[in-house]
């Protein structure tokens, strides 16, 4: 897990996918946290994608660092604890203008039965990382 975390940091930016009905959405999310062991991101439960990860929370997870790309498979599970809201936003910083622990939209979510694909060029075999 701390590699897929490592990862994911040092692009920046990595591209979260869920389903809206039958229509596949992607966008991009810049927000990853080791809290208690377990790996989350953040979104704002008014946003659409909050909403579709509450209708199905099987989601996916791609960036590219340059040389190698990160595939993760993941159920995405909603942790509503303040203490869990609290160290993302100490994680981040510039998050603490638009959300804070206690306001109702602040959504912080742990991946479950997560497999990470790590495939870096000129290597054959995958790197498979199970958390």
């Amino acid at each position: 897990m701390q590699e897929v975390y490592e990862f994911l940091k040092k692009c920046n930016t990595y591209y979260l996918a869920t389903v809206e009905g039958d229509q596949p959405r992607v966008r991009p999310f810049g927000t990853v946290n080791i809290f208690e062991d377990k790996l989350y991101i953040q979104t704002g439960k008014i946003k659409p994608v909050s909403k579709q990860m509450k209708e199905n929370p099987k989601i996916e997870i791609s960036a590219f660092d340059g040389a190698a790309w990160i595939r993760v498979q993941a159920i995405a599970v909603e942790d509503d604890r303040i203490e869990a809201k609290q160290s993302m936003l100490d994680a981040y910083p510039s998050l603490q203008g638009m959300y804070q622990a206690d306001d109702g939209n602040t959504q912080v979510l742990y991946l479950k039965d997560a497999v990470a694909t790590i495939m870096t060029f000129g290597v054959k075999e995958p790197k498979v990382i199970t958390f």
